[in-house]
């Protein structure tokens, strides 16, 4: 065989499903991660400096954070070696491969393992789609206090600037008796042009895409999943039958072989 068609046989025994999945569950993890780490910490950074000046204050919500940057740093970890996991089950079910290897043969604890990764899956895709929800929750509070500052820029004609406020306290992210709790006015747009507000915000924005991509990089795997899970079935039942076959075909040979030696005998 040439170098040619070695290489053409050998791509053809790749999971391309799997592959463009797992590469779309890192990309999506990445940029959750990576993204939402900076952002927490620039979001308590805004804090720190604008809307809570006692410590004690949001010392309960510095831990959370602290708290969700450790998981982050779980949850990278976990989906890289998820991921992994997922394309070599991929490879080694794709039938191409099977027939580059020869006679393939599935056990019971083959279908169980594609199994129990289909409800793995499936369970981290719904948890996914809560991380998904809850992501959007910064976003939309950065975008409220964006939006206000953009009506700070041209105020309505029967407000002025420094009645437009942004009470910080409302979203239950520190308590009401924190000190100041909001800006309005001039503060709140300086708070705007800040290079933490910004950046906070768009990571944010690029965090929440990040575990929309996760989501969809899930579902491909679980679709992934269930086909080879109903492959390796199907493959059970047919290999069930060609060892019914075979174990038939040689009683019959038997059963041959033994007539004939009868009729030797007699003759």
């Amino acid at each position: 065989m040439g170098c040619f068609e070695c290489c053409i046989k050998c791509l053809g025994g790749v999971p391309y499903a799997s592959l463009v999945a797992t590469i779309l569950c890192f990309s999506g993890v990445a940029l959750f991660c990576g993204c939402g780490h900076v952002a927490l910490t620039g979001t308590v950074t805004i804090l720190e400096n604008h809307f809570s000046k006692n410590v004690s204050d949001h010392a309960l919500l510095t831990e959370v954070v602290q708290l969700m940057q450790y998981v982050i740093y779980g949850i990278a970890s976990f989906f890289f070696l998820y991921g992994i996991i997922l394309l070599a089950e991929g490879f080694y079910t794709t039938s191409a491969v099977k027939e580059i290897h020869g006679e393939f043969k599935t056990t019971a604890c083959g279908r169980c393992i594609s199994g129990m990764f289909v409800f793995l899956t499936y369970v981290l895709g719904v948890a996914w789609l809560g991380v998904f929800g809850f992501s959007a929750v910064p976003v939309f509070m950065f975008y409220n206090i964006w939006s206000t500052c953009d009506t700070i820029k041209s105020p309505p004609s029967n407000l002025t600037a420094p009645e437009i406020c942004v009470d910080i306290r409302q979203y239950g992210i520190i308590p009401w008796s924190s000190l100041p709790g909001k800006a309005c006015g001039q503060t709140l747009e300086t708070i705007c042009n800040t290079n933490e507000f910004y950046m906070s915000y768009h990571l944010f924005i690029v965090a929440c895409a990040g575990a929309g991509a996760t989501v969809i990089a899930l579902i491909h795997f679980l679709m992934v999943l269930s086909s080879n899970w109903a492959y390796l079935k199907d493959a059970s039942k047919m290999q069930a039958y060609q060892d019914i076959k075979m174990k038939e075909e040689k009683e019959l040979q038997d059963i041959q072989s033994r007539s004939k030696e009868r009729i030797n005998s007699y003759t």
